[in-house]
């Protein structure tokens, strides 16, 4: 029987998925922990039962991964279970860019009592026109799961599109149009849009990425949209843009005392990914990677173990070992199963931790288990089931 904590409310249509030998548990003192906004970081060391969390969502810097993989739990977060979401809104934000919607809404409604209401807003109208967002340049940075849908719906729309990202995969390189001009440096983007949208993860190099530097690089009156994350725009250096005028707009998801009082901005309460839609996709998709990983050993879309696939077991039984990504593990850990055939080993490493799948035609005795954990180096080994 294994347990499964929400430390936040999940949909609980997603959370049917788990299979009748999942039990609901409260608190940390499970197998498995299931998380969308709770902040971590006051809990580096976790119980020992905790072998996977599930983030039901993409941002983890409200967990402590790095940590967490000193200890062999896994962290997992959902990519592509919100693209939708922010998709959408994203779109939506490409016209609010350009014409004043929420000053217009304001402004009508300010006349509610006016009798010649129809009369003055014929009048005065022109205040709110705008500009339409068709033959304008939209400057992409980050063509992953919701960047490049994002750029196929601009040019749809009639925009001119160029998008900027280093480290895209192959698979979302084939998802984007061949429509959209792909650049080799992000001031390309920087110096050509007339809006500019942010889609990256927050990393050591997108932070901040958005500043003084970047603005004067920018043509004058720019509109620049950031539903990705916070730290990826200098506030102070945005608010003196915006004072100047060489960012005309600024739409942002992340409220904070700063933005919510920058001028000509609209800020939204981190609503982008929050969709009834996109929690239910986000929750499902993490309990399904759960369930894989503790049934398993299989583990997808990890920020602090490497991706590794090992199917079903076929054999009898099937051990998994975390350890320190330092040459000569492998051979320690063959000598240890001296009396076991391993007829299958998938093996795979991230940064400073790797992980190691063997499937064994016979089971494995306790005393083998601890002589791998035993070994130096080894930070946690799991005995799973293989076949019935």
């Amino acid at each position: 029987m294994y347990k499964y904590s929400c430390l936040n409310v999940m949909k609980e249509e997603a959370l049917k998925l788990f299979k009748d030998d999942y039990t609901k548990t409260e608190g940390l003192d499970a197998d498995i922990l299931l998380v969308r906004s709770t902040n971590l970081n006051e809990n580096p060391v976790l119980p020992k039962s905790v072998q996977f969390i599930g983030r039901a969502g993409i941002g983890v810097n409200t967990i402590p991964f790095k940590e967490y993989a000193k200890q062999g739990i896994v962290v997992c977060n959902t990519p592509g279970g919100n693209a939708n979401s922010v998709k959408e809104l994203t779109t939506l934000s490409l016209v609010l860019a350009q014409r004043d919607v929420f000053g217009a809404n304001e402004w009508v409604k300010s006349l509610a009592d006016d009798p010649n209401i129809v009369e003055i807003v014929e009048k005065k109208k022109t205040m709110y026109t705008g500009t339409e967002i068709q033959g304008k340049t939209l400057g992409v940075i980050g063509l992953g799961a919701i960047g490049g849908i994002v750029a196929n719906i601009a040019f749809e729309l009639g925009m001119d599109v160029i998008g900027y990202d280093p480290y895209i995969s192959v698979e979302h390189a084939w998802a984007v149009s061949k429509f959209i001009k792909k650049v080799n440096s992000l001031d390309e983007v920087l110096a050509n849009s007339d809006i500019i949208t942010v889609h990256t993860p927050l990393k050591d190099d997108t932070k901040n990425m958005l500043n003084k530097e970047a603005f004067a690089k920018m043509r004058d009156g720019v509109k620049i949209i950031n539903l990705a994350r916070a730290a990826i725009v200098n506030d102070e250096d945005m608010a003196e843009a915006l004072e100047s005028g060489k960012v005309a707009k600024f739409i942002t998801d992340f409220p904070n005392p700063k933005t919510v009082k920058m001028k000509n901005t609209i800020v939204f309460p981190h609503i982008g990914g929050a969709s009834d839609e996109s929690e239910t996709k986000c929750t499902a998709m993490a309990v399904r990677q759960a369930m894989d990983y503790i049934e398993n050993g299989n583990i997808a879309n990890s920020v602090n173990y490497p991706d590794v696939n090992a199917g079903k077991c076929m054999t009898k039984q099937r051990v998994t070992v975390f350890h320190k990504n330092i040459s000569g593990m492998i051979s320690q850990f063959t000598d240890a199963f001296t009396g076991n055939n391993i007829a299958k080993m998938v093996s795979n490493s991230l940064d400073d931790v790797a992980y190691a799948v063997f499937d064994l035609d016979d089971y494995v005795s306790d005393d083998t288990i601890k002589l791998l954990e035993n070994i130096p180096n080894v930070i946690r080994v799991r005995k799973l089931r293989g076949m019935k």
